[in-house]
């Protein structure tokens, strides 16, 4: 097992004992992410439902209130009228023959991928490379559309894709450390809000089994599941 670094052993200090409310969990995920670059804050839910069963899956998109502080690279597959409306709209690449060129030859210079309905006949064809990366269009989740422009905004402005893994484990960006801890809590509310509204009808006990808040270099923080509502507010 890796030893682990002084700030590292000084960050599992800080965190308190026991599940906390989620403006202080961002207040505390806050204090220890000391590392040299705006660290990356995400949440972990993990779920009560067995995702290897078709009617217990959980996957979409949300908007996060404050964005997601992420400079998100937007990939296009489309022609004419589409291309042209894409570029405007501010893609990073576009081109359905471009994109398979360079997805043939190793390179993924883009975070999302959006796709209009008249490519997907191509762009099926990559799936095998697409999907294991998370990358592959899906018309659930709105980037499988003719309006690019739309969905071009919705991804470079905070829109971000959550879904259960094997595990049942949701793992969520909710912002930056340089995010205030109420700007965190407000993305982390509004994605707690809507796993328990996108609850599978088939899933049976208990459903949100614990929560995690980390940033990319610091320990887990324990967050109370029970707060679902004033997201901003601490303990009573």
């Amino acid at each position: 097992m890796a030893k682990k670094s002084k700030k590292y052993a000084a960050a599992e200090k800080a965190i308190p004992e026991g599940e906390v409310a989620p403006i202080e969990a961002m207040k505390v995920v806050k204090e220890i992410s000391t590392a040299n670059f705006d660290e990356t804050v995400t949440a972990d839910f993990r779920l009560g439902i067995d995702t290897r069963q078709a009617d217990q899956q959980l996957r979409g998109m949300i908007s996060l209130p404050n964005g997601s502080g992420k400079d998100v690279r937007v990939a296009v597959f489309a022609e004419g009228e589409a291309a042209r409306a894409a570029e405007e709209a501010g893609a990073d690449i576009v081109g359905t023959d471009v994109l398979t060129e360079q997805i043939n030859k190793g390179e993924f210079n883009f975070d999302a991928a959006v796709a209009t309905p008249d490519q997907m006949g191509k762009v099926g064809r990559l799936g095998k490379v697409l999907g294991p990366r998370g990358l592959m269009p899906n018309p659930k989740l709105g980037t499988v559309t003719n309006d690019v422009a739309k969905a071009i905004a919705d991804l470079k402005g905070g829109k971000v894709e959550y879904r259960a893994d094997r595990y049942g484990i949701v793992h969520v960006i909710l912002g930056k450390a340089s995010f205030t801890p109420e700007a965190l809590a407000e993305n982390y509310g509004a994605v707690y809000d809507e796993i328990l509204r996108m609850k599978p009808s088939a899933a049976k006990g208990k459903y949100v089994k614990s929560i995690a808040v980390s940033s990319t270099m610091s320990p887990g923080i324990a967050v109370d599941s029970t707060v679902t509502r004033a997201y901003t507010e601490g303990a009573a």
